[in-house]
């Protein structure tokens, strides 16, 4: 059977992609968190690791001996990156290489997935859209820069020590159980508690002109799995939708989904000090190498992640 370690799994991607190598995959799965952190309900072998100490990073990958290796560990807030631009370049930049040295480290080539963003192509020009992988990256946020400087140095170890990684840049991902800090879930929280009484009918939001690729998680993690099997080493893959919808779409469904009546107010704390117009992902070339396609609808999505907020508030 073959072994697969997730590093960072206690974030909303990492529960997901532990429960698709699991069942479809069938793979012996091992996943690594804080030690502060949880991971509720987890099927695979637990272990905490600071991918800040590369020590530990060595010591556990000589243990597990793990035949894939999704690299998931960063902080992945546009927002917070903004506040804590110095937090976000040592998880993001700094972590990653001290996991990709100590894969470089092992008497073997285990294969790493390198997780990134679509933020990562930043100010996007007329005529770019969709955005394919050879596009110009122009990031236009400190995380979209942490993930672009990832994405580089990753193709750079592929190619210097002949090693077996290959980089996602994964555009906007979401689903049941997405910390609030992300639009989608943001709004489907507030009108839960809307719904419930607890709030008054009024909606707080940033902006909404803005449009997003937005893909259900349960696809995406469908399409690391095939990535890290069948991806060639140094290259990158885009994983989207491949449309674009505006932020007021999105907003216009949850409320509909809703029923409620209620009052739309711009919260200046939600606004970016740069925010890309639109980003928009071109699939062929995963779609050519594996044949993933995204399969769950969006409004399902939607619906699905207001259900489960209607249930947590």
């Amino acid at each position: 059977m073959k072994k697969a370690l997730i590093i960072g799994a206690a974030g909303f991607v990492g529960g997901y992609l532990t429960r698709h190598l699991d069942s479809s995959c069938g793979m012996e799965v091992h996943v690594t968190k804080l030690p502060a952190e949880e991971i509720p309900g987890n099927s695979g072998r637990v272990y905490n690791l600071d991918i800040l100490n590369k020590e530990d990073i060595v010591s556990l990958l000589y243990e597990i001996r793990p035949d894939y290796i999704f690299h998931l560990a960063a902080q992945s807030s546009v927002g917070v990156a903004w506040k804590n631009p110095a937090l976000t370049i040592d998880i993001n930049i700094k972590g990653s290489v001290n996991v990709m040295d100590a894969v470089r480290e092992l008497y073997y080539k285990p294969r790493v997935l390198l997780i990134g963003s679509g933020e990562e192509y930043g100010h996007i020009r007329e005529g770019e859209i969709p955005i394919r992988e050879e596009n110009r990256i122009r990031p236009g946020n400190i995380y979209a820069a942490t993930k672009a400087c990832q994405n580089m140095i990753g193709n750079i170890y592929a190619q210097a020590y002949d090693m077996e990684i290959m980089m996602v840049r994964a555009f906007n991902h979401i689903g049941p159980a997405q910390p609030p800090i992300f639009v989608v879930s943001d709004f489907c929280r507030q009108v839960a508690e809307i719904e419930k009484g607890i709030r008054e009918p009024v909606m707080y939001v940033g902006n909404l002109n803005a449009r997003r690729d937005f893909t259900d998680v349960r696809d995406v993690v469908e399409a690391y799995g095939m990535l890290a099997e069948h991806g060639q080493p140094g290259e990158t893959y885009n994983v989207g939708r491949g449309e674009s919808v505006s932020i007021k779409e999105v907003l216009d469904l949850i409320i509909a989904l809703s029923g409620r009546n209620i009052k739309i107010e711009i919260d200046r704390n939600k606004l970016r000090p740069v925010d890309i117009p639109v980003i928009e992902a071109d699939i062929s070339k995963i779609r050519g190498l594996t044949g993933w396609e995204p399969k769950i609808p969006l409004r399902q999505t939607i619906e699905e992640t207001l259900n489960y907020w209607r249930d947590k508030v």
